[in-house]
């Protein structure tokens, strides 16, 4: 035992240093979705560590796809006859849930486009779609608007119609709906014909008649909007009236042509020229379509009645000038080439 007056001892253990745990791999760090910065507990204090440049991409990666799921929208078709399928396809190929209610029976053809298929329109509504999108002949529209129970419906459903004819379902529309409805009328200028080979710089007309002040209903409308962005569509913002204007010589009057040329029965020939041969795929086009399609173009737009009275006269018109070109040729021949024509040139005693 030691004395008092030596000197006490003390052994020292040998200091360590903090033990490192090193960081996991980055992409293991990525799938787990860590944060920008890291609190990692070690043995004598806290260390702050940043991640290596790889956050950042993963950051702006997960922030862009919440963005895409905010632009997700559950989409009832109403009318999923040829239209309403061809932009389903399209609808469910971009990841938004599609709904779809018809007259007749479509729920194997809506499986085949994975939209959930509907007989009963109050189901439909209970699904608290986020847009209605009216996908209906021209002829029927207002009969099927009125079946549907709106009021089973978010009370500020955005309700889209893409009719070819836009001031009748404007006003359809808001004197039907409730008033905290939103009302977008569009027209995509195209089909499952002059579309086949995707919709990019194709016209796609709209006209925001009703949409709420608020964040979530403009971004609802834009978010519906961007689907046609996103296929290349040549966006159009044009009141409804002068879209009637416009469309009644842009489509009525290549419907009109179309389903005349069709009333000649004109045939393919060995000599065709580049004209004729637009000829012949105008009528397949214009025929393709309904004729309550091109019905409903005529009765539903005021404009069409005028165009038809100016085609008439115009038709009128070339007639006159060639007849009265034929009747100088023959009065020239009958009064001064023929033989047996009277000179009038002779005076008579």
């Amino acid at each position: 035992m030691l004395s008092s007056s030596t000197s006490t001892l003390r052994f020292h253990q040998p200091t360590r240093g903090p033990r490192r745990h090193p960081l996991p791999p980055v992409s293991h760090q990525i799938r787990l979705g860590v944060a920008s910065r890291r609190r990692i507990p070690q043995r004598g204090g806290t260390v702050i560590r940043a991640l290596d440049a790889a956050q950042p991409f993963d950051y702006e990666s997960r922030a862009a796809g919440l963005l895409e799921d905010r632009q997700r929208l559950k989409i009832a078709i109403v009318g999923f006859g040829n239209f309403g399928q061809f932009l389903a396809r399209t609808f469910a190929r971009q990841g938004h849930t599609l709904l779809a209610h018809s007259r007749s029976d479509y729920s194997s053809l809506a499986a085949s486009v994975g939209a959930s298929y509907f007989q009963d329109p109050h189901d439909l509504c209970e699904c608290h779609p986020d847009v209605v999108l009216l996908a209906t002949s021209i002829l029927s529209a207002e009969a099927v608007l009125r079946t549907l129970p709106v009021h089973r419906l978010r009370r500020n459903t955005l309700f889209v119609d893409v009719l070819s004819v836009k001031e009748f379902p404007k006003n359809l529309l808001l004197s039907t709906l409730p008033p905290d409805f939103d009302v977008i009328c569009t027209h995509p200028m195209f089909g499952p014909e002059s579309a086949r080979d995707g919709w990019d710089g194709l016209p796609f007309v709209f006209d925001k008649v009703r949409v709420g002040d608020c964040p979530a209903r403009r971004a609802r409308a834009e978010a519906f909007l961007n689907i046609f962005e996103r296929e290349g569509c040549r966006m159009v913002e044009m009141s409804c009236a002068e879209h009637d204007a416009h469309a009644a010589e842009t489509q009525f009057l290549t419907h009109t042509v179309g389903r005349m040329l069709a009333m000649l029965e004109l045939q393919s020939t060995p000599i065709n020229t580049k004209g004729y041969e637009t000829l012949l795929r105008l009528v397949d086009n214009t025929c393709s379509d309904s004729f309550d399609l091109y019905n409903g173009l005529f009765m539903y737009n005021k404009n069409s009645t005028e165009l038809l009275n100016r085609l008439e006269w115009a038709m009128d018109s070339v007639k006159k000038k060639l007849f009265d070109g034929l009747h100088d040729v023959l009065r020239k021949q009958l009064f001064e080439g023929s033989p047996h024509a009277p000179n009038t040139n002779t005076v008579r005693k």
